[in-house]
């Protein structure tokens, strides 16, 4: 028998303020979107800002269905967009928050198992990293790559033929 320890780091920030220029516009870019969620169900409001290596930030929101699989994270819908108005652009972070109806949560919260798997196939796509910045009222958590929130990933290599 054998025992794997899987270890993520993760750089914690006491205020969004101790972020850099840019990282700031990506933060206030993200709490911005969780305005123009759609969350009437679960009242629960996410915004995601997705800085491209042109330097453009896309932004994306909860959309929330009644016929809940019918409904898109706020990580997917701005990774999607992105892609789709700039197929040629790779991303190099992304922003996430959340508010409740007492404004932003106090902690931040991590994208869904879909979503990072999708941020995955986007680092995967175009042969780069890109970090993530998880945000909250009291803290901002910056991890360097997708694969540190999604370890033991499935990256489609195992579809190959081995011949």
């Amino acid at each position: 028998m054998q025992q794997i320890n899987i270890s993520t780091d993760i750089t914690v920030f006491n205020t969004h303020n101790e972020l850099s220029g840019p990282d700031h516009q990506l933060v206030d870019a993200a709490i911005e979107a969780c305005a123009n969620a759609y969350a009437p169900y679960s009242a629960f409001h996410v915004g995601a800002a997705v800085l491209l290596a042109n330097g453009e930030i896309i932004t994306g929101t909860n959309q929330e269905n009644a016929a809940y699989p019918s409904g898109l994270c706020a990580e997917r819908v701005a990774i999607f967009y992105a892609n789709s108005k700039y197929p040629k652009v790779a991303v190099k972070a992304i922003a996430i928050a959340a508010k409740n109806e007492d404004g932003l949560i106090p902690n931040p919260v991590a994208p869904c198992g879909a979503c990072r798997q999708v941020m995955l196939e986007t680092e995967l796509r175009f042969k780069s990293n890109f970090y993530t910045l998880l945000i909250g009222k009291e803290q901002v958590y910056k991890i360097e790559k997708v694969k540190d929130l999604l370890p033991l990933c499935f990256t489609g290599e195992e579809l190959k033929s081995k011949k």
